[in-house]
């Protein structure tokens, strides 16, 4: 397993319509590195965002898509989803605050 430091675990914030309607629940959605785990996300989460207390993680690995270009198939990547659930004192992800 590679040695992964916090600031690579996270890669970007998912926003579609499903994962905006867990804001209010202060549940968040995030694309990750496909070998973090979920005590690699708690750490992560809790050292990038000041204030948030992570409750729980759900995480899923998503598979490549086939995809074609012609008579040549091929996959896309793989990726892996983290679901983050903070606690209720904590504080929120201000990056979501504006949507």
């Amino acid at each position: 397993m590679a040695d992964i430091k916090y600031y690579d675990v996270i890669l970007k914030p998912v926003v579609t319509e499903k994962s905006m309607d867990g804001y209010a629940d202060k549940k968040y959605t995030f694309l990750v590195h496909t070998e973090s785990t979920k005590s690699q996300i708690k750490e992560a989460v809790e050292k990038m965002f000041e204030g948030a207390k992570v409750k729980k993680v759900n995480t899923m690995n998503l598979d490549g898509k086939n995809k074609r270009r012609g008579a040549v198939t091929g996959k896309t990547a793989k990726t892996k989803k983290a679901i983050v659930w903070l606690t209720e004192d904590s504080k929120d992800i201000e990056i979501f605050s504006g949507l």
